[in-house]
């Protein structure tokens, strides 16, 4: 009998894991997940990499035969340690890979969160990455940003497969499905085929939330004369909004544009749910995965999430249904001046500072340990 992750999987939901380290994957953890529960993807961002090299002795090795090999400054020797991750990682996934035709079984990269706002350097950067670790279900993780966007379409026209991350409103997602079709139109006019690249919006949930029922709940705590319908709007925001822009992808998919796309075996830009733990202990544990079910999307999910939802989850068609009311949440938080598109403007901007001083830690925390193992290999 199939658990819930399973049933997820085949209600259209793809099951990914939001993490990865050396020891989880040395002791087969990955293939474990893949084969018990239907797992068919694997996210990292320098947040996971800062919490698993940062931390403990399971790189010591890693780093000690980096160092011996010629990587003598930080970043040659995170580099070299974070490839050799995600490579085993597409390996345990290459199974799913071949088994599916390349639909799914990726695991994602980040480009360097220092290149944010440089569309060129991020192109650079992207392309080195892929013929570094040089596996076909690589995804590029590149930041949905204004400068971003433009490094998307030029990659995916590369050829590459491409995870566009930091997505929060509808319009900055709409930007990078344009730039998808875009890419493959050009690689069409160009006699190139389009059969085999993939790509994955990752469009974040709970932090919209966050910030949002902040702003609500100050304004109850003042006795705002709107406080019964702001509180029923406390914690609706971000899953109406993650709705919207499903709907919006089915348009896209259903029109005459996508068809002669797909008729040459064009494979969609799934919708990537992001940040699906949840922050406030008030809502169910697995609130960002019930809700956010329907064809061709996929849901990447820290431990603790999965581990919940393979728990107590609940298995339907929930991400198409309603999209009415999910316009009128959506309407109501305007008119309420809750300002949906300034918080995901201040995310976007947040989140990139996030990863690049989660970088920085984790450069530093390497650092540290190049000094310490230098230091034993001299005594």
């Amino acid at each position: 009998m199939s658990n819930r992750l399973q049933q997820l999987s085949a209600a259209g939901t793809a099951v990914w894991l939001d993490f990865v380290d050396r020891k989880f994957l040395k002791e087969g953890g990955l293939k474990k997940l893949v084969a018990e529960d239907g797992l068919t993807g694997v996210t990292s961002n320098p947040s996971i990499f800062e919490k698993a090299m940062g931390h403990g002795d399971a790189y010591d090795e890693g780093f000690t035969q980096a160092l011996k090999s010629g990587a003598a400054d930080k970043l040659a020797l995170y580099e070299s340690e974070a490839i050799a991750d995600i490579q085993d990682a597409a390996s345990d996934l290459r199974p799913v890979y071949d088994r599916l035709g390349g639909h799914d079984g990726y695991v994602s990269l980040e480009v360097s969160p220092l290149l944010a706002n440089d569309t060129e350097g991020t192109i650079t950067e992207a392309r080195r990455l892929w013929k570094r670790v040089d596996r076909p279900n690589l995804m590029v993780k590149v930041p949905g940003t204004k400068a971003g966007t433009p490094a998307v379409r030029q990659l995916l026209e590369d050829g590459l497969n491409i995870n566009v991350t930091l997505l929060f409103s509808q319009e900055a997602y709409q930007a990078v499905a344009m730039a998808h079709v875009e890419a493959l139109e050009a690689r069409v006019a160009k006699g190139e085929p389009i059969d085999k690249i993939a790509s994955v919006a990752s469009f974040f949930v709970s932090r919209i939330d966050a910030v949002i029922d902040k702003k609500i709940d100050d304004r109850l705590a003042a006795s705002d004369l709107e406080s019964a319908t702001l509180k029923e709007l406390r914690g609706k925001i971000a899953i109406a909004n993650a709705k919207l822009a499903y709907g919006w992808w089915q348009t896209l998919v259903e029109s005459e544009r996508w068809a002669a796309l797909a008729a040459k075996g064009a494979m969609p830009q799934r919708l990537l749910w992001a940040s699906t733990g949840v922050k406030d202990p008030a809502y169910p544990d697995t609130l960002y995965v019930d809700t956010l079910i329907g064809p061709e999307t996929v849901n990447t999910m820290p431990v603790k999430t999965m581990d919940a939802f393979r728990e107590k989850g609940t298995v339907a068609q929930t991400l198409a249904s309603d999209l009415g009311g999910a316009q009128v949440i959506l309407e109501q938080a305007d008119r309420l001046g809750l300002d949906l598109g300034g918080v995901t403007a201040k995310l976007v901007e947040d989140g990139v500072k996030l990863f690049a001083d989660a970088f920085d830690t984790l450069l530093g925390a390497v650092e540290a340990k190049r000094t310490e193992l230098a230091e034993k290999a001299g005594a």
